[in-house]
């Protein structure tokens, strides 16, 4: 039974594991969106969540603590310049992680890591603005209705049409003349 075994041992010894981590943590800072696999992206995101919450104030001793994990100067000076003052309203939860099919290869199953508050692309689930909204009633429309029955609009409509178009016959005989 693994009660209390917290984290993922991805097949790697401890080091392997450290660099692994410190290696997409990098890329993700970078990049602000990576692929990899779903293991590695649920396991990356409770090691990059806490850097960013750091990046949040900076201060030196918080670079320090930062380095300490990433071991690169500019990934360190990127999350305390741009995500860290960005996702600075933020409580928590600064990664998405989005399951992303099958790699062609092995089968792994691969997932999208992003950054929230780098995202250019909404998620589908999302309302936008574009799109109108349907109702389930089936041919109605959703403008307020009239008072009149659709047979009297519809013979309003064909007396208005005959009307313009003898007041069209009037006005061609009145410019011949």
């Amino acid at each position: 039974m693994r009660h209390g075994i917290k984290g993922r041992k991805l097949s790697r010894t401890a080091a392997h594991r450290k660099s692994t981590m410190q290696s997409l943590a990098m890329a993700l800072i970078r990049e602000h969106r990576i692929v990899t696999t779903v293991a590695k992206a649920k396991e990356l995101r409770g090691y990059v969540e806490p850097l960013i919450t750091r990046a949040k104030e900076d201060t030196n001793h918080n670079r320090r603590q930062v380095f300490s994990s990433l071991q690169n100067k500019d990934a360190v000076s990127t999350l305390f310049t741009e995500i860290g003052p960005k996702s600075k309203d933020r409580p928590g939860g600064y990664t998405r992680v989005i399951k992303a099919g099958f790699r062609k290869g092995d089968g792994a199953e691969l997932a999208v890591v992003e950054l929230v508050d780098f995202n250019d692309i909404k998620p589908e689930g999302s309302s936008s603005s574009n799109k109108k909204k349907r109702t389930r009633r089936a041919g109605k429309s959703n403008t307020p209705t009239t008072s009149e029955s659709p047979k009297e609009t519809e013979k309003k409509e064909t007396s208005n049409d005959s009307k313009d178009t003898a007041n069209k016959k009037e006005d061609s005989t009145q410019e011949e003349e």
